[in-house]
C-alpha cells in the first residue's frame, strides 16, 4: 500500500510517499515539496495574509494532484504550529478543502513531541539508552526525554525559529539589542522545563531533529546529504557560539548562500542557532547528534503499528505446584508453561 504524509509547515508543504509494509523502515519512494513561506505571511494581529493563504491553498492543491499521480492510496495531511496558531486558520482551511478536496488536521505540540520520539527511538534502537531529543520547528520547539517505547517527558514550547524571528528580530541584520532580548526570552522560557530535565540526569544520547538542526550541522561542517543517512552528523554548542555572531552580521540573502542554509531558512537561521545553543546549555549537553527521522517518519511508524499489527494469543498459564496451588517464589517444585503458537493452534 502506498501511504502519503502531507506536512504543512511554516516554510513549505512536503508530501512524502512510502510503501507501507509492517516491519519495514519508512523510506520514501517519492518526495514532493512546495514553498508556502507562512512564516513571512503573518500580520500583526496573528493572522496569515492573503498572499500567504493563496500560496498555501495552491501548494496543497498541487500536492494532492501529485499524490493522485503517484498512486497514493491513503493520505494523512496535517499542519503544525504555524497554521495551528493562526487567527484565521479555519477560514484558510475552508479554502484548502474547497480547492484541494482535503482538510488538513492539527497536531498538538505534545502529539508532535511523542511522534518525533517514536521515530528517533526506532532509528537508534533500544541500545541507545535514555534519549534527550530537541526539535526546533518554525513555530515551536519540542523537548522529549525517555528510554522506553513511550517518553517519560514530552513538552512543546513556543520557541520556533520563525516565531522568534518575527517577534524579536525585525531588522535584517538584527541589532545587538534585538539579539539580547531574544536570548533573555529563550532562556526565561526554557527555565520552565529545565529543572525537570536536570532532575532526570544526564541522557545517554542527545539528539537534534528538524530542518533547523540539519542545516546548523551542515553549516558547522557535518557531511552533506549525498553521503547518505547513516553517516554520523552532529553539531556542538561551541560551534554554534562561534557562528551566531557571524550569522548576525549578514543579511538574510547572504546567509542563505552559506553551506547548508536554504533560502527559506536564511532569515530565521539566527534565531534557530541561538535557540539551539540555549537549549543545549540549559540541559547541559555539549553536542547533539542529528537524526534523519523526525515527525513525518513518526506518523508513518505510528500508522503501521496501529493498523498492521497482526497479533495472536499466547495462552500463558500460571505456574502451579503438583497440588494445583500456585507455586510460591523460590519453590523447587517444577512445572511447565504451555506456549502455543498461532500455527500450532490450527493443527
Amino acid at each position: 500500500m502506498l501511504l502519503g504524509v502531507l506536512d504543512i509547515g511554516s516554510n513549505s508543504a512536503q508530501l512524502q510517499v512510502v510503501e507501507a509494509r509492517p516491519g519495514a523502515p519508512p523510506l520514501p519512494t517519492h518526495a514532493v515539496k512546495e514553498l508556502t513561506m507562512l512564516g513571512e505571511a503573518f500580520a500583526p494581529d496573528g493572522s496569515i495574509d492573503d498572499a500567504g493563504a493563496d500560496r498555501l491553498v495552491m501548494a496543497v492543491d498541487r500536492m494532492m494532484h501529485a499524490a493522485r499521480r503517484l498512486g497514493v492510496q491513503q493520505l494523512y495531511a496535517f499542519t503544525t504550529s504555524a497554521m495551528r496558531d493562526a487567527v484565521n486558520r479555519d477560514q484558510i482551511l475552508d479554502r484548502v478543502e474547497a480547492k484541494a478536496g482535503i482538510r488538513p488536521q492539527f497536531l498538538t505540540g505534545r502529539d508532535e513531541a511523542r511522534l518525533i520520539y517514536l521515530a528517533v527511538h526506532q532509528w537508534y534502537g533500544w541500545s541507545a539508552g535514555r534519549l534527550l531529543i530537541i526539535d526546533i520547528g518554525g513555530g515551536s520547539m519540542e523537548i522529549v526525554l525517555g528510554r522506553d517505547a513511550e517518553p517519560d517527558l514530552a513538552v512543546s514550547l513556543p520557541l520556533g525559529a520563525g516565531r522568534l524571528t518575527r517577534a524579536f528580530l525585525p531588522d535584517d541584520p538584527p541589532s545587538h539589542d534585538q539579539l539580547a532580548a531574544l536570548r533573555r526570552h529563550v532562556n526565561a522560557t526554557l527555565r520552565e522545563v529545565t529543572d525537570r530535565l536536570r532532575w532526570e540526569g544526564t541522557p545517554d544520547r542527545a539528539i537534534g531533529t528538524s530542518k533547523t538542526f540539519k542545516q546548523l550541522a551542515r553549516l558547522t561542517g557535518a557531511p552533506g546529504r549525498r553521503q547518505g543517512p547513516f553517516v554520523r552528523r552532529s553539531v556542538s554548542a561551541t560551534d554554534l557560539k562561534a557562528w551566531i555572531p557571524r550569522l548576525a552580521r549578514l543579511q538574510a540573502g547572504q546567509r542563505s548562500k552559506l553551506r547548508g542554509v536554504s533560502q527559506p531558512h536564511g532569515r530565521q537561521i539566527i534565531a534557530g542557532a541561538l535557540t539551539a545553543r540555549a537549549a543545549m546549555k540549559a540541559v547541559n549537553v555539549r553536542s547533539v547528534d542529528i537524526c534523519p527521522w523526525a515527525l513525518r517518519e513518526g506518523i508513518i511508524l505510528h500508522h503501521l503499528q496501529t493498523t498492521h499489527n497482526e497479533s495472536f494469543d499466547l495462552p500463558l498459564r500460571p505456574l502451579t505446584g503438583t497440588d494445583g496451588a500456585e507455586q510460591a517464589p523460590g519453590s523447587r517444585r517444577s512445572s511447565h508453561v504451555a506456549l502455543v503458537t498461532a500455527s500450532a493452534q490450527t493443527t
